[in-house]
């Protein structure tokens, strides 16, 4: 009899997204809620931070590294004659508004700035403070992320109705044999993403073979992301706000991570690079 071949265990399905040692996330949001500000505790930086719209306009960039103990304890181990932790490339990303996708506010550009990342850190303001202007002229975080939302949904529209046009006339009317699986799998993301109005990462049932075709077009709203809830720095101590409720509620079914910070710009490094830390396992 032949040897049987080894277990290899389980069979580790594809993800969505790119993979390699160098990813980038984005601080996504409204203009004037906090983004700079959150960008710089972060990453230790001086970039401008004003109350104004649209303070930024070209992203700003940094390198986090990010903290790990497995790589302090081998460090200790192995004593390396140096030491290179991983990183975690951040941009700050000008906010966006409501048309953004249609080009309001130089949103198509600003969204391009999205495309490069991989993932995205949604800010949203939930403090009052009179004296901080706000876009849409009162608070209301709700709103806010269904603004965001449908902006990047919007803009992954366009992009799949260019790329059904092309592989219609190649797979459909060609008679292409090769792409006519990617025709049905986009055909499948049309009506997901266009006509019920998801994003692509709420469906949680794509197949290998689906997710090679999402990974080859990385739309926006495939990408992760991670709610950051700005508060007061009365609310961050108490661990209360009045939209917490809410907000919860919004996103609950996506299963999605909140995080809490103080407009005084409280760091939050360990409690977010332990989340990531988590999805990396």
């Amino acid at each position: 009899m032949p040897p049987k071949k080894a277990d290899d265990g389980p069979k580790q399905h594809p993800i969505i997204g790119r993979f390699g040692t160098s990813l980038k996330i984005g601080i996504v949001g409204l203009p004037n809620i906090g983004k700079s500000t959150f960008f710089n505790v972060l990453t230790k930086s001086q970039a401008a931070a004003e109350n104004f719209p649209f303070c930024t306009i070209n992203p700003n960039e940094s390198r986090v590294p990010v903290p790990d103990d497995r790589f302090e304890f081998l460090c200790e181990h192995h004593k390396p004659a140096s030491k290179v932790p991983a990183f975690l490339n951040v941009v700050d990303i000008a906010g966006l508004v409501k048309g953004a996708s249609a080009g309001q506010g130089l949103g198509n550009a600003f969204l391009s700035h999205i495309s490069a990342c991989d993932g995205i850190f949604h800010l949203m303001r939930a403090f009052d403070d009179d004296d901080i202007i706000h876009v849409e002229g009162n608070v209301n975080p709700v709103r806010d992320i269904e603004i965001i939302r449908e902006e990047l949904r919007l803009k992954d529209e366009e992009m799949i109705i260019a790329a059904l046009d092309k592989l219609e006339k190649v797979a459909v009317r060609g008679g292409d044999k090769k792409l006519k699986p990617e025709y049905d799998i986009m055909c499948k993301v049309k009506t997901w993403v266009i006509d019920e109005k998801n994003h692509v990462r709420y469906y949680h049932d794509w197949n290998d073979k689906e997710i090679d075709v999402l990974n080859k077009y990385l739309f926006l709203t495939s990408k992760p992301m991670i709610y950051l809830i700005n508060l007061s720095e009365k609310d961050y101590i108490r661990k209360k706000n009045k939209w917490n409720h809410n907000i919860k509620s919004h996103i609950f079914y996506l299963s999605a991570l909140i995080v809490h910070l103080s407009k005084k710009g409280t760091s939050l490094k360990k409690n977010m690079f332990l989340f990531l830390k988590r999805k990396r396992k």
